[in-house]
């Protein structure tokens, strides 16, 4: 028995080296339709969001409500003093909204 445990142990490691390098290329393979996905998803988080904050006058923990289904990856900043809310996902997107008088909330120009 003791020898099976010690070649469980030794496995392992290539068992997660493995996984790690498979979730790197699917990564890699997927990376457009991520990107895309997550520049739309915090765009419209940051307008949403920028409209429930300083539209509606609603706190900005209650803005996730407004969100569709799947968007939980993408979180919320806000700043009180430049009337803005940031939407992001991590390492990936962001997106600032700013709420401007007369017009409510505009997203500020993407960089290319």
């Amino acid at each position: 028995m003791a020898r099976r445990t010690g070649y469980k142990r030794r496995i392992w490691p290539s068992v997660v080296l493995v996984l790690l390098v498979l979730g790197g290329v699917l990564a890699w393979i997927y990376r457009e339709p991520i990107v895309g996905y997550t520049t739309v998803g915090t765009a419209y988080g940051a307008r949403t969001a920028c409209s429930c904050r300083y539209v509606a006058g609603r706190p900005l923990g209650d803005c996730k409500k407004d969100f569709e289904p799947g968007m939980e990856v993408v979180f919320l900043r806000d700043d009180e003093e430049a009337k803005s809310v940031t939407a992001s996902v991590p390492l990936i997107a962001s997106a600032t909204a700013r709420y401007r008088k007369g017009y409510g909330c505009v997203l500020d120009p993407w960089d290319k």
